[in-house]
């Protein structure tokens, strides 16, 4: 007999899997966020935290124990992310015209405001710390999945974590992210929707992503240990 609680399993795993298939289909994602979160003091651990998406299952094994660590982190940010109320509300607001896409959109929403107000959360100015990383990246490219390996100059020469910082960045990637999904679905239109309801969606990504930092730096703790 099937229990209620496998069958609450699998369809937490679907839907982790249906996300996954979307954000491989998309391809650009909510990386300013995860790669601030990895704090400064242990490099290949923000690789990790910023590559996971592109790491499959237990495939993460094969990679040193600080990228492995920060593929968990990504893994753990991720579930936080997906079942908080507050992430919650701001999906249901583009769920009826969106649908599973409101996910990948709030989260391009959030690095947004990440970007936008990036002095209220880091000392080194965002252009700086972009550079930074895409350096990190370049020094320690043979570590990298094959994937990561593939779209890093595209990354790089189109400077996806500043171009979220803008609205027009923002409609620039939507717009690029559309061109890949299959169907009448416009996810640029989503801008129309974000404008609408600016202050709300910002209010919401202030108060999700303070409980965010505390979660993710005791869960940093924990795997370091």
């Amino acid at each position: 007999m099937i229990s209620v609680t496998n069958i609450h399993v699998f369809i937490t795993e679907a839907k982790s899997l249906y996300k996954l298939i979307i954000q491989r289909t998309l391809e650009v994602m909510n990386y300013l966020a995860h790669i601030y979160l990895s704090g400064d003091d242990h490099p290949l651990l923000k690789i990790g935290n910023f590559a996971a998406d592109s790491i499959k299952g237990k495939a993460y094994k094969k990679f040193p124990q600080a990228i492995q660590q920060g593929i968990l982190l990504h893994r753990e940010i991720d579930t936080f992310t997906d079942t908080h109320p507050i992430v919650f509300e701001s999906k249901h607001r583009l769920f009826k015209k969106y649908r599973h896409y409101s996910s990948v959109i709030v989260d391009m929403f959030y690095d947004h405001f990440l970007a936008k107000n990036w002095q209220d959360y880091h000392s080194t100015r965002l252009p700086v710390y972009v550079e930074d990383f895409y350096l990190l990246l370049k020094y320690n490219f043979e570590l990298l999945p094959k994937r990561v390996q593939n779209f890093y100059p595209y990354m790089v020469s189109d400077n996806w974590l500043l171009s979220y910082a803008d609205l027009d960045g923002l409609h620039k990637i939507l717009s690029q992210m559309s061109s890949r999904v299959r169907g009448k679905v416009k996810l640029q239109d989503a801008i129309v929707e974000f404008e609408d309801a600016y202050e709300l969606f910002e209010q919401e990504f202030v108060a999700f992503f303070k409980e965010l930092e505390a979660f993710a730096a005791q869960k940093k703790k924990e795997l370091l240990i």
